[in-house]
């Protein structure tokens, strides 16, 4: 046996034996990682509360920022101060803010108590709106009720409401008695009342409000499951009357004649606001000319602050910020949809999608006729766009949807298990009796891993 340099024999060390490979998992993508817990965090139960809340105050808060910034010139046109209409607006906000408030924290059964007066409410306001004296006309539409001074109110917005309450209230009861699968308890009184209420708004000329109405009664129709024929029925009914009413005004011939228009024409269609929003728009660029440098509210471009606002606001913050109030509006609508999914109170499922319906048709249309795709049909953009009467009833909407997100069982059990960022909340008494702090707890857990050897 050979020996050390020591003299000693060597020491015989024992073969290391190849450890078993152990199968490595693969590694996740970071896109799909991004992706994975994207899903996880769209899937919350709060999810829906938050793009909600979350949602509704920035559309709101732009909102007013961008009536600040395209009103500007129209009050100084008419000899008022520069921040009138921001002012008035602000007011509204405040107002609804307490509805939206309000709404958010009431019962479900306050809400279907309230669907009758707000209905006979709207229905004898709009009355009003027709007797001469009383009632207002207004860029040629007899829908204005004045409240004294500059104040003025348009019971047409809070019929959107009461429809979506009453009808809600409406259909849920006769699905609780098994009725809804006969078409006379389908279509009477639902239909009957929503006439009438399309009637009074037509007597004074606004279609936009009209059409908006129209849309929530197909939604209410469309969500409670309406068959084929009889939603076919109701829709060709509508689209005859819509028709007859378009071919006879030839102001609303004008405005179906400038879908597309690309350049100011001559004769009864000049199609001037909507070419000037295509201006405003192309002008914007990327990223806009800059919050307050808009030239088309120079007077170039009619209801730059009320229904051509979107225009406004592409031309000063660009594709960017068009982008971005329509992301707003898309999270919107998918938090309402997902509200009246997963509820199983078919009154929260019919309002909460009757309110995501008038929205999201709103939008649609106002932003489709600044973009030259719809007929400029004069209805405002939701939370956006300046006008007090729209904004009330649409933040008491919106308060509503808040009201049943967090209504869900999933939401009310989060909500519920949520507790203070730094700790319990002291109930009293001595420090023994209290929740422990979150630090505590960190450093009993360190303090834990280091008697049992990590280090």
């Amino acid at each position: 046996m050979p020996s050390s340099r020591t003299g000693k024999p060597p020491v015989q060390r024992a073969s290391r034996r190849p450890r078993p490979a152990v199968p490595r998992a693969p590694r996740e993508n970071p896109v799909q990682r991004l992706l994975t817990r994207a899903r996880k965090a769209w899937d919350r139960p709060l999810t829906a509360y938050y793009l909600i809340v979350g949602g509704s105050v920035l559309i709101t808060v732009l909102g007013l920022v961008m009536v600040y910034s395209a009103s500007q010139i129209t009050a100084l046109q008419l000899s008022l101060p520069g921040s009138y209409f921001f002012r008035k607006q602000a007011l509204a906000a405040l107002i609804g803010g307490a509805l939206l408030f309000a709404a958010s924290r009431m019962p479900v059964k306050l809400h279907r108590a309230l669907a009758y007066p707000i209905l006979a409410g709207a229905v004898f306001l709009m009355i009003l709106v027709q007797i001469p004296g009383i009632g207002m006309a207004v860029n040629g539409n007899q829908n204005w009720i004045s409240l004294g001074g500059s104040f003025q109110i348009q019971p047409s917005e809070f019929g959107k409401l009461a429809l979506v309450l009453w009808g809600a209230d409406l259909i849920a009861r006769k699905q609780e008695r098994k009725l809804l699968t006969q078409w006379k308890h389908m279509l009477v009184p639902l239909v009957p009342v929503a006439f009438l209420l399309l009637g009074l708004i037509m007597l004074g000329g606004d279609m936009g409000t009209a059409i908006i109405l129209t849309a929530i009664l197909f939604g209410l129709l469309w969500l409670a499951g309406a068959p084929t024929r009889l939603f076919a029925g109701v829709l060709s009914v509508a689209a005859l009357i819509g028709v007859t009413l378009i071919k006879t005004s030839p102001n609303r011939m004008a405005r179906l004649a400038c879908i597309g228009a690309t350049e100011p024409k001559t004769g009864v269609a000049d199609c001037w606001q909507a070419v000037h929003g295509i201006y405003a728009l192309a002008s914007g660029g990327l990223f806009g000319s800059g919050l307050g440098a808009s030239v088309e509210k120079w007077g170039q471009l009619p209801e730059a602050h009320t229904d051509f606002i979107f225009a406004v606001t592409g031309e000063e913050l660009g594709l960017a910020g068009t982008l971005s109030v329509l992301a707003l509006f898309a999270a919107l609508g998918y938090a309402g949809i997902r509200v009246a999914g997963r509820t199983e109170d078919p009154f929260v499922r019919y309002a909460a999608g009757g309110v995501t319906t008038w929205i999201t048709a709103q939008a649609v249309i106002n932003i489709g006729a600044v973009l030259g795709l719809l007929p400029i049909a004069g209805v405002p953009l939701p939370l956006f766009s300046y006008g007090g009467s729209a904004l009330l009833p649409t933040m008491f909407a919106i308060g509503l949807l808040i009201a049943f997100a967090r209504d869900e069982p999933a939401a009310r059990a989060a909500l519920a298990m949520r507790q203070p960022r730094f700790g319990r909340k002291r109930a009293g008494g001595s420090g023994a009796e209290r929740g422990p702090r979150r630090w505590n707890t960190m450093r009993r857990r360190a303090s834990a891993a280091r008697s049992s050897g990590e280090r």
